[in-house]
């Protein structure tokens, strides 16, 4: 994705409305340039235009979610990358570093095999000849495509790993990991009932935020991948619930 237009998400991401004009001044380039990329995220119905804005269709778009610090999690996908050996089975849930993370492993050229909820992962590696993917059923969630609901447990049933790679909306002290959707909490839950460790990969900006919805990973061994602006408060949080920390 062009490095303009994966700004242009991240400004939309920040402020949900943007006037046009603004966006090409902010940006540097004639609003015939902007009104061209415009067209083309509007082409790929990741935003809307009305009356000289321009509008994020849905902060829960995937594609969207990859463009907002785009650089952090790309380090954060590559730093998970060395987790991951040939001939593994990983499990995969839906967050936009774990999409990264599966380009990532594709891009290398690594023989594994991912589980996962995504349907956007199982489509980015679909002519990729090392990655097999083995996509779990449940019900779709469209801008997220993501399935979830109890087809995901019954699923999972069959399989045991040693790592399920997922991301999170937030984190505090008092809650650990959440999520801002019932239904891809319990996914996440019901697949790391069947793996024996979770890597969680979030840029730092999420340990400023907490979700609805607690993961409640309970005594599970827990890793997170994160970037080097985590501040020691959140440092210091994930020593006391014992997480682990490796920085990107």
């Amino acid at each position: 994705m062009p490095s303009r237009t994966n700004r242009i998400l991240e400004i939309l991401t920040e402020r949900t409305r943007v006037e046009v004009s603004a966006l090409a001044e902010e940006l540097g380039v004639s609003q015939v340039t902007m009104r061209k990329d415009l067209t083309e995220l509007e082409r790929r119905h990741l935003i809307r235009r009305e009356h000289g804005y321009a509008v994020l269709r849905s902060t829960d778009n995937v594609e969207g979610r990859l463009a907002y610090h785009y650089e952090e999690k790309r380090a954060i996908a590559r730093r998970a990358a060395r987790l991951v050996h040939d001939g593994d089975t990983i499990m995969v849930e839906s967050g936009s570093c774990c999409a990264l993370l599966v380009a990532q492993l594709a891009a290398e050229g690594r023989e594994v095999t991912v589980i996962t909820n995504s349907a956007f992962i199982a489509a980015s590696v679909r002519d990729d000849p090392t990655v097999k993917v083995v996509l779990i059923g449940g019900i779709y969630q469209k801008d997220s495509q993501v399935m979830v609901g109890p087809m995901v447990r019954a699923c999972v049933e069959g399989f045991y790993v040693d790592q399920l790679f997922a991301g999170t909306d937030g984190f505090s002290a008092r809650t650990g990991f959440t999520n801002s959707d019932q239904m891809r909490a319990q996914a996440v839950r019901d697949m790391a009932e069947h793996a024996e460790r979770v890597v969680v990969l979030t840029e730092s900006e999420k340990f400023s935020r907490r979700g609805t919805v607690p993961l409640a990973l309970g005594e599970k061994d827990v890793c997170v991948i994160t970037d080097s602006r985590v501040s020691d408060e959140a440092r210091s949080d994930l020593e006391r619930a014992g997480v682990e920390l490796v920085c990107a």
